[in-house]
């Protein structure tokens, strides 16, 4: 059975080499053979090389094997799900998991926040992004999440950039954490 160390080693060589696809489908091998508690993940893992190989059905495949296996993962595979949607211009679909995620927006973990607010800006709703990455923010001090704090405070000033916003009370957080560091 594949472990983190062998996933980790796939994603290094597919990064080194820039064969997606050959890792995309060892990782998939290996995502059928794991175990219980790694089964979820490991599929996560292969869908996110299928994606970068070019292959969203095969990634959204692995996505959707990910969700019905329920079990723990580093980012929840929704977020993944609509972005291979997107690729395959089923956005109806992308946008219903969306808002499946808006609407529990207080059960999502500032990671999800993030990985939202991403593929918004990647979609062109700054808007949205900027909500979300707000909201992540805002886990991020209730949950005391400082490493998930600094990337969305970052992804947040951002976009506020882009949407030609005034500085605001969180982007001078991010400045004094500059300095402290």
């Amino acid at each position: 059975m594949a472990g983190v160390d062998e996933f980790d080693e796939i994603e290094f060589q597919a990064a080194r080499t820039g064969n997606h696809v050959r890792a995309a489908v060892r990782m998939s091998q290996l995502a059928e053979e794991a175990g219980p508690g790694q089964r979820a993940e490991s599929h996560l893992r292969a869908g996110e090389q299928w994606l970068m190989a070019d292959d969203p059905q095969r990634a959204a495949d692995e996505f959707a094997v990910a969700i019905a296996d329920g079990g723990p993962t580093f980012a929840d595979p929704r977020i993944h799900l609509a972005r291979a949607l997107l690729a395959l211009g089923r956005d109806a679909e992308a946008e219903e998991l969306l808002a499946g995620l808006a609407a529990r927006r207080e059960t999502v973990t500032p990671r999800t926040c993030d990985l939202v607010a991403e593929l918004l800006t990647e979609q062109g709703d700054l808007a949205g992004a900027l909500d979300w990455a707000t909201a992540g923010v805002e886990l991020c001090f209730k949950r005391g999440d400082d490493a998930e704090l600094q990337l969305l405070l970052r992804l947040r000033y951002r976009i506020r950039v882009d949407l030609g916003l005034d500085e605001d009370d969180y982007d001078r957080m991010l400045d004094e954490s500059r300095y402290e560091a």
